[in-house]
């Protein structure tokens, strides 16, 4: 009996080994973790590479094919706007494609995609379906129909788009447009497969990429100085979706300012979704660099090196300033804990900054900014408010509001409404709060106020600052300002053109000057008279040509 036990345990050991060395060796000829772990390195490699299971097939040939139409249908926020143009760079460099400007005319439908908020994804849902049956209804011997979907709902719902939406060929990530011509061409050559991509890295900036203006004729552009966002606020999916902070090195994106005002570019913006946290390391000139110091009351919800020296915001603003007196400058979207004394003075000393800050405050009270995760109160957002006003008296403020957020009270609703009536800004968003899985809120708190009420909130919120905006608006009535030709109005592209104050405020004003045959042309900067306002537009009379620096030295000795 023990002879046999002993016999049967030995063969089964033998059994396990071979088993096992089967798996070993089938193992060693599949894919490995580093197959599947993007490496993070000082030196970030711009080689292209193809998934392992790619490897085998032959690469699409470009020059054996006639170039395949794409178009990008764009969602969302400016930070899309501006990687639609660099993912485009990447299929441009690639070969073998064109970009169209109607959707009907393409080959290639790639959704660039927005996740902030619920209504925002049902929009692609809804395009998807749209796309879908275009899809199955193209002709047979049509050239092939591939869909696309880009973006943080590329990260955020990678399997449901393949699972549900059948017709998706690629899925491409924030941090993954280096990959997307050959995510392409693989599901074109391999109609039965899938191309995702959607790995989030801790250290692409796209920093090497000087991004294709698709729009030659604007004279306004997108320049983005960093991704991702470290605040974990309670109701944001943008953490999940664009990954941690990084920045770019400031000498790229000062050569790409200078690249930009060689092309006649007079309106940049600079775009982060936490754009005033900007930190680059890897500047070797330590007299750039400065420690970080954080708005006054204000705190953060996650741990950084406070003392550690680096190139912040301030300074990068402050040398972008100097490239070109002739060349606008804002950014977006910043966070209030971000703005120490010395970027406010910045901003004033310069007057090719723009004196308009977006200042999110999301809500007026400080229980909710507590649960929100903002790490501020009430009180500490309008003494900051009212310090920055008191070194830049003419600053113009925009914000986003969040109505109805979880276990809201009509007491902290009235403490919002509050807020927009000591603040009265130029500019507002507000949203009812639409609850993001992933996020704080959706583990550990509870979506409990009604959709109705949120929507009462949200309209109350709205009226109010449209009845602040209109009376700002008309303050500006006779004055004379600084506007940038953008286009031809829409209601009279004849007559009028379209142009944009030192606020962001629109104005639209005769595109001949008075007494003068000369039509005004997009990138003409002019002096403007206000003579009419609403709560979103202003209409004046041109009086002349003028430069930034001109402009500048009118208003001192007007001033004086």
């Amino acid at each position: 009996m023990l002879s046999r036990l002993i016999l049967s345990q030995f063969s089964h050991s033998r059994y396990l080994s071979t088993v096992t060395n089967a798996w070993r060796e089938k193992l060693s000829q599949g894919p490995s973790l580093k197959s599947f772990i993007e490496q993070t390195v000082n030196q970030v490699s711009h080689e292209p590479t193809l998934p392992p299971y790619l490897n085998d097939y032959e690469p699409f040939d470009s020059l054996k094919h006639t170039k395949r139409r794409v178009y990008f249908d764009v969602y969302g926020c400016q930070m899309n706007e501006n990687d639609t143009d660099i993912a485009y760079t990447f299929l441009d460099k690639h070969g073998g494609y064109e970009r169209v400007n109607n959707e009907n005319d393409a080959d290639i439908v790639l959704l660039m995609t927005c996740s902030i908020r619920e209504g925002a994804e049902q929009k692609i849902w809804n395009k998807l379906q749209s796309l879908g049956h275009r899809k199955r209804m193209r002709s047979p011997y049509a050239p092939a129909f591939q869909i696309g979907v880009l973006g943080c709902m590329a990260e955020r719902l990678k399997e449901k788009l393949i699972e549900r939406e059948k017709v998706v060929d690629v899925v491409c990530g924030p941090d993954a447009y280096r990959s997307l011509p050959n995510l392409l061409d693989q599901t074109l050559l391999m109609s039965d497969q899938k191309g995702i991509n959607t790995l989030l890295s801790v250290d692409e900036t796209y920093a090497d990429i000087t991004p294709l203006r698709y729009d030659v004729n604007n004279r306004r552009a997108f320049v983005s100085i960093m991704r991702g966002c470290n605040n974990m606020c309670a109701f944001c999916i943008v953490p999940f979706t664009r990954g941690r902070e990084r920045s770019r090195p400031m000498s790229s994106i000062l050569d790409e300012l200078r690249y930009l005002v060689d092309l006649g570019i007079k309106d940049v913006t600079l775009l982060g979704q936490n754009v005033n946290s900007y930190c680059d390391k890897s500047e070797m000139n330590i007299s750039l660099h400065t420690t970080k110091n954080l708005s006054r009351g204000f705190k953060e919800n996650y741990k950084t090196n406070l003392t550690k020296g680096s190139i912040r915001f301030a300074t990068l603003l402050d040398q972008a300033s100097q490239i070109s007196s002739e060349l606008r400058i804002r950014f977006t979207s910043p966070h209030p804990k971000d703005f120490p004394d010395d970027l406010i003075h910045v901003m004033y000393n310069h007057p090719n900054i723009c004196k308009s800050i977006h200042l999110p405050c999301q809500s007026g009270s400080t229980r909710i900014l507590e649960l929100m995760r903002r790490g501020y109160s009430k009180e500490a957002y309008l003494s900051l408010v009212e310090h920055i006003r008191s070194v830049i008296p003419n600053i113009a403020f925009s914000s986003d509001f969040i109505a109805g957020f979880c276990s809201e009270t009509e007491e902290d609703h009235h403490d919002t409404l509050d807020v927009i009536n000591r603040v009265r800004y130029n500019f507002l968003y507000s949203f009812p709060y639409s609850m993001r899985e992933k996020t704080k809120a959706h583990y550990h708190l509870n979506d409990d106020i009604p959709f109705d009420i949120k929507s009462q909130r949200h309209l109350e919120i709205h009226e109010l600052f449209r009845h602040h905006a209109h009376l700002i608006n008309q303050s500006y009535i006779g004055q004379i300002q600084l506007c940038l030709v953008e286009g031809s109005s829409k209601r009279a592209p004849d007559l009028e053109v379209a142009g944009r104050n030192d606020y962001n405020t629109r104005v639209i004003f005769s595109k001949q000057l008075p007494n003068n045959d000369e039509i005004l042309q997009p990138g003409d900067y002019v002096q403007v008279r206000i003579d009419s306002a609403t709560s979103q537009t202003l209409k004046g009379t041109p009086l002349k040509r003028t430069t930034l620096k001109e402009f500048q030295s009118f208003m001192n000795n007007t001033c004086c």
